[in-house]
């Protein structure tokens, strides 16, 4: 009949419109992208983080999980992301150590991002098998060094932060432990637990469950100060390794080329957010000191940190660097 249009090509118009909607809807969305999986201390800050900045911008603000590649491929969707400042990263430390260890990353971790905003710092923890007799880092040093190539040290896998960490420390010991590379952080946490492994060094967030586990002994904070939610637990330094420490940034970049107007508007959002007492509070649960700066400066913080993570993975031979 005139004047109707057939079932299919309505169908099919319908199935357009609906795509076009959902095209405009995502248009307006901001991502925070987490390169790792849920429940991880890089998710956890970015929801935190989320809500606030979605109040303050007025739009939709989500967070996006992006696990694979040790956070690489999460890093490479928000490099290839067009500059306009709603797509970001909630990335650390180990977006720089990738490309460290001559890894075929899809991206520069300095060129292709745009430093927007600091969100704080994070100590690690030098943690033991509750049965290795030592009650400081000075007495796993000298154990070690009575037992070379019978102790060894867990991470969550080959070329991760507690893998540098470890391999790091162990240099500077001067002590020969064997690496036994795991797939994840937990899978590390347990193996040093039942005694597999004897010795692991992980980032302090979520760390009251590190310190009341009885397979475990906490040796060091692995930072050049104490960490204030862990007063108790002295630093390496303190315990028998001088001027050693290994810490994490925690922060959010954009895709390179953002306009600098953009790029200070949303560092000035983000650094409000940061400092809300309500956030803070969160963020320090976590085991991070809370801390912003300018764009500038976060600029700055990432060039000094890639080439010191360059240099210890030199010194530590990681990678056959």
């Amino acid at each position: 009949m005139a004047g109707r249009l057939p079932t299919r090509l309505l169908g099919g118009l319908f199935a357009l419109c609906a795509s076009v909607q959902i095209a405009a809807a995502q248009a307006d969305l901001y991502r925070i992208i987490v390169p790792f999986a849920p429940g991880g201390g890089q998710d956890v800050l970015a929801r935190v983080i989320a809500p606030e900045l979605q109040t303050l911008l007025g739009e939709t603000v989500i967070v996006e999980n992006r696990a694979g590649a040790g956070g690489s491929v999460g890093s490479a969707v928000v490099a290839k992301s067009p500059p306009n400042g709603k797509t970001m990263v909630m990335a650390a430390s180990s977006h720089s150590i990738g490309p460290a260890i001559d890894r075929k990353v899809p991206y520069d971790p300095i060129k292709d991002f745009t430093p927007l905003a600091h969100v704080g710092t994070g100590a690690y923890l030098l943690l033991i098998n509750s049965a290795v007799p030592a009650k400081s880092v000075a007495e796993l040093i000298a154990y070690a060094k009575a037992n070379p190539g019978k102790l060894n040290y867990a991470s969550a896998g080959a070329g991760s932060a507690t893998h540098l960490a470890s391999a790091y420390f162990t240099n500077r010991a001067e002590i020969n432990v064997v690496h036994v590379p795991y797939k994840s952080t937990a899978e590390a946490l347990n193996s040093t637990v039942v005694g597999d492994t004897q010795i692991l060094i992980v980032p302090t967030l979520g760390s009251q469950g590190f310190i009341e586990n009885p397979g475990l002994k906490v040796l060091a904070v692995v930072s050049k100060k104490r960490v204030p939610s862990l007063p108790n637990i002295p630093t390496v330094d303190e315990s028998g390794l001088p001027n050693f420490e290994f810490t994490s940034w925690f922060g959010l970049l954009g895709p390179a080329n953002m306009p600098v107007e953009l790029r200070d508007k949303l560092n000035g959002m983000l650094n409000k957010i940061i400092q809300m007492p309500g956030v803070a509070e969160k963020i320090e649960i976590q085991g991070i000191e809370p801390k912003t700066m300018s764009a500038t400066e976060f600029t700055q913080l990432l060039t000094d940190n890639y080439e010191t993570i360059k240099r210890i993975v030199k010194a530590a031979n990681i990678g056959g660097s």
